[in-house]
């Protein structure tokens, strides 16, 4: 029985400039796949620029969802990016979060949280004046939020955003516009999201 797969989030879950088949969400699949574990291709409800918000909106207009066998969500960077509070974060944050456990039977061990990856360091950041360290700080900040939210709901939370700061300059891992990963660092988070993904659906 293959397992349904829904995937939420914004540029960083659509893969904003690369194949289908470079999108993390589409590589996890694959990796469980070849692992054994029968993860269908993902569902994708996501959109370069979304905030918080305008995902709820998307998910409102998705309807009717049903139901799925596995969630992940990654979400917030615009919101960062636009310059809005934690506050409004955290609430909105917990109500895509609380959705996406419901769109998964009510399983909190079926949804999966991945981080927001840390776009102060690309070039596109150093191009358009950005300060590296104010990103990094309110990306940090919305991250606790993200990763006490989850924890309180008891859903999975795992942290690419090292990876993102660690690799996030190499041309290699970024595709031509210098802000989007490319493929290669996709696969970087795929190698994170991985086992504790398999972890999930082995229960």
């Amino acid at each position: 029985m293959t397992l349904d797969y829904l995937a939420l989030g914004d540029s960083y879950t659509i893969g904003e400039g690369v194949p289908e088949d470079g999108r993390w969400p589409v590589q996890l699949a694959r990796t469980l796949r070849a692992e054994g574990v029968p993860l269908g291709d993902p569902r994708i409800i996501a959109t370069t620029g979304w905030t918080t918000d305008e995902l709820l909106a998307a998910m409102d207009a998705a309807e009717p969802l049903g139901q799925w066998d596995f969630v992940t969500l990654l979400i917030g960077v615009n919101n960062q990016y636009r310059g809005r509070s934690v506050g409004d974060y955290r609430s909105q944050f917990t109500t895509v979060l609380e959705r996406a456990q419901r769109l998964a039977g009510g399983r909190a061990d079926r949804v999966l949280v991945v981080s927001i990856p840390d776009w102060g360091v690309t070039p596109f950041a150093t191009a358009n004046g950005k300060d590296p360290a104010r990103i990094a700080n309110e990306l940090d900040a919305y991250n606790v939020a993200a990763r006490d939210i989850s924890a309180a709901h008891g859903i999975a939370f795992v942290d690419i955003t090292p990876v993102s700061r660690e690799r996030g300059v190499e041309p290699a891992m970024l595709v031509e516009d210098g802000l989007h990963p490319s493929g290669a660092m996709y696969t970087l988070w795929t190698d994170r999201i991985a086992p504790v993904a398999r972890e999930l659906l082995s229960r």
